[in-house]
């Protein structure tokens, strides 16, 4: 079975996992020292948001260069040393690419290629994502589309320059040994101008059939997961058909709450659309651009109750930084430190996705926590103390202890099948365990002859509320 099928993979957002130089932006050399922690977390692969060359407008989603690592982050050397790094711990590594759209300061851009973006002479009214009109207007009148800020003029992907760029911007890290890439934005690279169609537009699916002939001629099992948003299903499922990409990430279930009827239906649908095409489910509760699902739920304790649900369903999981330790979502930074274009263009409206991004606490008892020899890019909250990786990691009851002890128990399934359950309770079976989770807020009692195998709550003869737990079949 390919490594991607069943993977758990844990995504670093590079600015906020640890920083080596002190100067409060993490950076590649300082998750290379830290990816012991991921190899003893148990997981099989991590994937790096961005750590290109950009002037860091969206937090590095603007890419000025995609062959190049910014200064902030390091050197080309020193993504060759991560990448061996992961490589001797077993570890693979995604790297993201990001084609919807450069930076502003992009060669072409700055060069006037405009045959290479998406420029007119009359705007319609599309909106930007982050607020405010979608089109911005140039010294001699023409307006250029950018679905996110003006500083990320989107390209033309209709242009077959930008087609044959992409094709050997991913032949460049494949050549270095990358093992698959995240696809931001996968849907929205081609635009009906003429219509309403922002995304998902069904040419799209020919310039993923290409990638996957790329991946294809690499050993190794290279894959690619896209980033599809609000999108259905059975239309998702279509990035990840026969001939396409390999995974597609299910927001569906990162945007549930914490509702059993809603999350069944969730599982249902993500199962029966993945069966179709011959894909593997993905799972995921939190990532970079959505509040930490701690603070989504209402607590650590339905937190660690979802992430046992979402590790015992059949199918591929991605973890996001910090969620081993619970970490809530930060939502009382100061305005002035707030970095976030969601933030800027809404004038404070919109708190933005900075409350996510707060450097992760590793050791002490202050801040910054042993992110670095410096201070941190955003301030860390000073209760963060009880929750370093260093105060959980001895202690069995921690949060950390729960992801470790779930990796390690954790095993391939393709199948799930329903058990009969009181009211308020998911249960089913796997190939490799049976999975309980009770979303009310009391307990429930569940008779399961087979033997416990770990529990997000303690257990004494009932299931309490707000508790996930497995057993073997």
């Amino acid at each position: 079975m390919e490594w991607w099928r069943h993977a758990v993979i844990y995504q670093v957002y590079p600015r906020s996992f640890a920083d080596s130089d002190g100067d409060g932006v993490g950076d590649l050399p300082g998750i290379t020292g830290r990816l012991g922690h991921l190899a003893d977390l148990g997981v099989d692969a991590l994937w790096l948001s961005p750590f290109y060359r950009s002037p860091m407008v969206d937090g590095g989603y603007d890419v000025s260069d995609y062959r190049d690592v910014d200064p902030v982050f390091g050197t080309l050397a020193d993504f060759d040393a991560l990448l061996a790094e992961a490589h001797r711990l077993g570890l693979r590594v995604i790297v993201d690419i990001v084609p919807n759209h450069t930076s502003s300061r992009h060669p072409w851009f700055v060069e006037g290629r405009r045959d290479r973006y998406i420029f007119r002479d009359t705007p319609n009214g599309w909106q930007s994502l982050f607020g405010g009109p979608a089109w911005t207007q140039v010294a001699d009148g023409q307006w250029y589309l950018h679905l996110f800020a003006p500083e990320q003029p989107d390209l033309n992907w209709h242009n077959p320059d930008v087609r044959a760029e992409f094709d050997d911007i991913l032949r460049f890290w494949l050549d270095r040994g990358v093992d698959g890439f995240r696809v931001d934005v996968a849907h929205g690279m081609i635009k009906d101008l003429a219509g309403v169609t922002l995304f998902d537009h069904e040419d799209v699916h020919e310039i993923h059939r290409g990638w996957r002939k790329i991946l294809d001629s690499y050993p190794g099992d290279r894959m690619a997961v896209a980033e599809v948003f609000d999108t259905a299903p059975a239309r998702v499922a279509r990035y990840v058909s026969v001939g396409e990409l390999h995974q597609a990430f299910n927001f569906d279930f990162l945007e549930a709450p914490w509702d059993p009827a809603v999350l069944r239906r969730i599982i249902d649908a993500s199962l029966a659309a993945a069966s179709q095409v011959g894909a593997p489910p993905t799972w995921v509760l939190s990532n970079h651009d959505r509040r930490r699902h701690v603070t989504r739920f209402g607590g650590v304790r339905r937190a660690r109750a979802a992430a046992l649900l979402m590790l015992g369903l059949p199918g591929s999981a991605y973890l996001y930084q910090g969620e081993e330790l619970g970490l809530p979502e930060v939502l009382d930074l100061p305005d002035e430190v707030r970095t976030d274009p969601q933030w800027v263009r809404s004038g404070g409206a919109e708190l933005g996705r900075d409350g996510c991004r707060v450097p992760l606490p590793w050791s002490g008892d202050a801040p910054p926590f042993g992110f670095g020899p410096g201070g941190s890019w955003l301030p860390q909250p000073a209760d963060w103390a009880a929750v370093t990786v260093e105060a959980q990691r001895k202690d069995p009851h921690s949060t950390l202890s729960l992801y470790r002890d779930a990796l390690r128990l954790r095993r391939p399934s393709t199948t799930l099948r329903w058990l009969d359950a009181p009211d308020g309770v998911l249960r089913f079976e796997t190939e490799t365990m049976r999975v309980a989770a009770n979303l009310t807020a009391g307990p429930v009692r569940i008779e399961e002859p087979a033997t416990l195998l770990l529990s997000s709550s303690e257990m004494a003869g009932e299931l309490p509320g707000d508790t996930t737990a497995w057993w073997g079949v």
